[in-house]
């Protein structure tokens, strides 16, 4: 599944071909994703000017002056531009022809992405209970420490619930939870204040490594034979369980939490 990096990585792959571009036309080929595309998206859209192209989480704004288009990519969407006018395949459900001729194309094989219309983005409700971005000032290790007070939720879980940080995924969880030297089954309410701090700053390390590494990829976000935008990074843990720990040679052990692959070291992380 798309995390934030890959979302973000998105973003700066498609935004300078679609901002400031008119949308000439919209066709949805198939409405039926995790929720229905709105019947009248194409006549809401088409005239408009896309303003920006912005994040929030793992949703894309395209914000028009009438309001905001939110797009998720679920578990296997991707946008595309479009610039050699290749032939639409069978699962991009959604483009968006500019004035430029380039097309933004969705494809989707899960359907599990989404493209829905918002008046006011503040106030949708898919977006306004979520938690801080993890790459802003607001979210630190205080404020983990905080909302962490008599929770008996696993540390893991707390850092992906998106009411507490927004865009931890389950790969990054892993990554940073092992930076910071913390069990991922240990108790939010019972780390202190300091080791908080050490685990902000590992999520936001892990992060922006992770979007750096992503941004050589921007290419391949252009013409309909080019690779998805995801990158291969060096991952320290995740997906390596039974491998040598990087740090003691202690063999990394692996548990599933919440359905989810959970690959720690028992000797560095407590």
């Amino acid at each position: 599944m798309p995390e934030l990096p890959e979302v973000e990585t998105t973003r700066r792959g498609i935004a300078p071909h679609c901002e400031g571009q008119t949308i000439n036309r919209v066709v949805v080929r198939n409405p039926r994703l995790r929720w229905p595309v709105p019947d009248d998206l194409p006549t809401r859209l088409e005239g408009q000017i896309i303003r920006s192209v912005e994040r929030r989480a793992k949703y894309l704004f395209l914000t028009l002056d009438a309001g905001t288009v939110i797009v998720h990519l679920g578990m296997s969407g991707s946008l595309r531009v479009i610039t050699d006018q290749a032939p639409a395949a069978l699962h991009d459900h959604v483009e968006l022809t500019l004035q430029s001729g380039v097309i933004l194309r969705f494809n989707d094989p899960r359907r599990f992405g989404c493209w829905l219309w918002a008046d006011n983005i503040g106030d949708y409700p898919l977006i306004r209970e979520l938690g801080p971005e993890p790459l802003s000032d607001e979210f630190n290790g205080r404020m983990l420490f905080q909302r962490s007070r008599s929770k008996q939720t696993p540390i893991k879980s707390f850092i992906m619930d998106n009411h507490v940080v927004v865009g931890v995924g389950n790969i990054y969880a892993n990554e940073a939870l092992f930076k910071a030297g913390i069990h991922p089954k240990r108790k939010a309410g019972r780390i202190s204040q300091d080791r908080y701090h050490l685990l902000a700053e590992a999520i936001k390390e892990t992060l922006s490594a992770a979007i750096l590494m992503g941004g050589t990829t921007l290419r391949d976000f252009v013409n309909s034979d080019g690779k998805p935008g995801y990158f291969a990074q060096s991952l320290l843990v995740y997906g390596r369980a039974g491998q040598p720990c990087p740090e003691c040679e202690t063999d990394l052990k692996e548990i599933r939490m919440n359905g989810r692959s959970t690959v720690y070291c028992s000797r560095c992380q407590r």
